[in-house]
């Protein structure tokens, strides 16, 4: 499924979240959303989710425009994961995994078989997706909300920061097993990060933004070899130096 952000403006009072902003995403891919706080990666993705309609400009899934009259059938067609998994606390895990399944009717014997295969697949076993939120590690918290996501199967996955919360080893870990999912699952899969390895382990195109305007767009080679302003690469260079990578 094709994402395509057409001259997209949006604001919140005087400050501009997006400033014509244009970005399509071709369905299989990862695209990273690249940049540091505040340079609106999170608002794409709240536009395309239609949780935020833009002040000019369209965005438009599979064709069709996101408005107040096509989102809620949009969205059946996304997942959508945030920092820490974004879990109820008063659910078990499994619970929290299911809930998109109830609300669309599954029965019972489906979610669970369901639920079983998603938990191999993320290395989650039965005994750990009994357990509440406050008893799962940060990296199982963050495994069950994939799980919540993909649960329906949706042809596109949105993932807002997904492992920020994380410790270096976790992240790293799961950094790799996202990588290997993501080629396994063939989804259009569109990823927010600030984090450069990350991009470049995950993206197969990279969108590097900042102040709410896209700088550059192309494969992380592009923005380390060909980068578009000087930005770029005092971006890549800063994040560099301050990680040690």
């Amino acid at each position: 499924m094709v994402i395509e952000l057409t001259d997209v403006t949006k604001r919140f009072g005087d400050r501009v979240a997006l400033d014509g902003v244009s970005i399509e995403v071709h369905p299989g891919t990862v695209h990273v959303l690249l940049g540091s706080s505040g340079s609106g990666k999170s608002t794409v993705l709240r536009c395309v989710l239609g949780l935020v309609p833009p002040d000019e400009g369209q965005v438009r899934v599979d064709g069709t425009l996101v408005s107040g009259a096509t989102r809620a059938a949009l969205v059946k067609r996304m997942g959508y994961v945030v920092q820490d998994g974004g879990l109820y606390p008063h659910l078990t895990a499994f619970d929290n995994v299911a809930l998109p399944a109830q609300v669309s009717g599954w029965p019972p014997a489906r979610t669970r078989a369901r639920a079983a295969e998603l938990g191999e697949m993320v290395g989650l076993d039965e005994n750990t997706l009994r357990l509440y939120p406050r008893a799962l590690s940060g990296g199982q918290r963050q495994r069950v909300g994939l799980m919540r996501a993909l649960v329906l199967d949706p042809p596109i996955l949105l993932l807002d920061e997904p492992l920020g919360a994380l410790d270096p080893i976790v992240r790293a870990e799961l950094q790799t097993q996202l990588g290997t999912l993501f080629q396994g699952l063939g989804k259009t899969v569109v990823l927010v990060t600030h984090d450069i390895r990350e991009a470049a382990l995950l993206g197969s195109t990279i969108t590097l933004m900042t102040g709410g305007r896209v700088v550059q767009r192309g494969s992380f080679a592009d923005l380390l070899e060909r980068p578009a302003a000087p930005f770029v690469t005092q971006f890549l260079t800063a994040q560099t130096l301050a990680t040690g990578r």
